[in-house]
């Protein structure tokens, strides 16, 4: 199960079920053996922020963070994976700098946000390049052909 949860001042601006796609293909590369769920949150810079310092000690706004969770829900009777929480203004001007519209630009972070909670990571070359392959891949599941350039 996949929750979503948009801050009431973009709500008019999200489509829920782009980001429920972007996740369920995204879940769908991987060989789970569980039922899985986890939570998307769509809010605005200061949560990001706040969370940004107090969970990586980094002061500033981010565009996408990823809290792995990992435990069976017995309510959910599901495996959660954690969190993916994503800031709608940083979204809307890395869209506006790749020249794409938003809502894809939020597709492209969810996508990134689950593939932290299934275990990958960018800290390496390697690492990096195996994660934009897939995330290129989640991406031309869902005909989104964006430039995902070296965002992160």
């Amino acid at each position: 199960m996949i929750f979503i949860e948009v801050d009431e001042k973009f709500g008019d601006l999200v489509s829920r079920e782009h980001l429920q796609q972007a996740a369920q293909e995204t879940l769908q590369l991987e060989p789970l053996e569980d039922l899985v769920s986890l939570a998307i949150k769509i809010t605005g810079e200061k949560e990001i922020q706040e969370l940004n310092a107090a969970y990586r000690g980094i002061d500033k706004t981010t565009d996408v963070l990823s809290f792995e969770a990992d435990f069976f829900d017995p309510d959910l009777e599901s495996r959660y994976l954690g969190d993916v929480v994503i800031s709608y203004p940083q979204a809307a001007r890395q869209a506006k700098r790749q020249g794409h519209p938003p809502q894809a630009e939020l597709q492209l972070l969810v996508i990134h946000g689950v593939l932290h909670l299934l275990g990958y990571d960018h800290q390496s070359v390697t690492e990096k390049e195996s994660m934009w392959l897939v995330q290129n891949q989640v991406l031309q599941t869902l005909g989104l052909d964006i430039n995902i350039g070296d965002e992160e």
